[in-house]
């Protein structure tokens, strides 16, 4: 099944502020559910995770992952 991955960053830690008009990058991935969808991002573009949930029938996951200083909020869905 095919995954879409939408990560939109939050903040940095240089600057300690919110991103506002921080670029959405989307990617799709191939996977068995949403995670092993979030493993695959992470291993691919050496993120850690910070956390995650599953809202209850809402069909998708959201993550919070980190890059060196900078933190991305990321939404995970059946593409």
């Amino acid at each position: 099944m095919q995954y879409t991955i939408e990560a939109r960053e939050l903040t940095n830690e240089y600057t300690h502020r919110p991103s506002f008009d921080a670029e959405l990058r989307q990617t799709v991935i191939e996977a068995g559910d949403h995670e092993e969808a979030i493993s695959s991002f992470l291993q691919q573009h050496a993120l850690e995770l910070v956390s995650v949930t599953r809202p209850r029938g809402a069909g998708e996951s959201i993550a919070t992952i980190k890059k060196d200083d900078t933190v991305f909020l990321v939404r995970v869905y059946a593409a």
